[in-house]
């Protein structure tokens, strides 16, 4: 047998060892359900909790003002797998939610610091005399944010929002740390099982890599979508 020949019987050997015997390749798209589930839910949330402090740290009240900053503070000051662990082994402790539910909130919780800085940097880049011309129309403060800040703030926030959303898949990958059988996980339990490191790091690196791809063009293409839009 010629190198090239020998070199792609063992790639084939290894293939075979780490994702077709046993039924292996089963774990990582089990995984990619699992990566997903918590990914979409933890943006969701993420939002929501955006949404809120962004509207706390523009807030004309010292104090609403202040809880909103020791939020974005100390989430954004602590490494993400210390508040999961948090939030599971303490939190969450005592609490009969599925495992993904819990890590979707603790991912949630930790997003929401970042978005509600996009989401701020967002309504701060709206003219002014938006708000000044819905408020002359005789809207009140919240209609003049909902009706004509949130939207326009919208579009120049979305490219911002969705590398939120490109990361956060991608930080998922901590969550074999309480137990959950994700992506990373999934090519963890086949490293022991075989032995074999270079393909399941591989196969995990490129499930991700296309995961994230398809999720980029995606969102691209809505983006294009909002621009188009706002061009007519």
């Amino acid at each position: 047998m010629t190198g090239i020949q020998l070199w792609f019987a063992e790639f084939c050997d290894l293939f075979h060892q780490s994702f077709i015997r046993e039924d292996r390749y089963k774990l990582l798209i089990s995984g990619v359900g699992v990566t997903v589930k918590v990914s979409l839910l933890a943006v969701f949330i993420g939002i929501l909790i955006g949404m809120l402090v962004a509207m706390c740290n523009l807030s004309k009240r010292k104090l609403i003002r202040a809880i909103g900053g020791i939020y974005t503070d100390v989430i954004r000051g602590t490494p993400s797998v210390t508040q999961l662990m948090v939030i599971y082994f303490v939190i969450f402790a005592t609490v009969d939610l599925d495992k993904w539910i819990i890590a979707a909130i603790a991912f949630g919780v930790n997003s929401g610091a970042y978005v509600s800085e996009i989401i701020r940097g967002g309504i701060l880049s709206v003219d002014h005399g938006q708000t000044e011309a819905g408020r002359s129309l005789g809207l009140n403060a919240f209609q003049t944010m909902t009706r004509i800040v949130i939207p326009q703030a919208v579009k120049n926030i979305f490219p911002a929002l969705c590398n939120e959303f490109i990361v956060l898949i991608k930080e998922t990958a901590i969550v074999g740390y309480v137990g959950l059988m994700d992506i990373q996980k999934a090519g963890d339990f086949i490293k022991s099982a075989t032995y074999k490191a270079p393909m399941p790091l591989f196969g995990t690196a490129v499930i991700y890599y296309v995961l994230i791809k398809i999720l980029t063009l995606t969102l691209r293409q809505v983006e294009n979508h909002l621009r188009k839009s706002d061009a007519r």
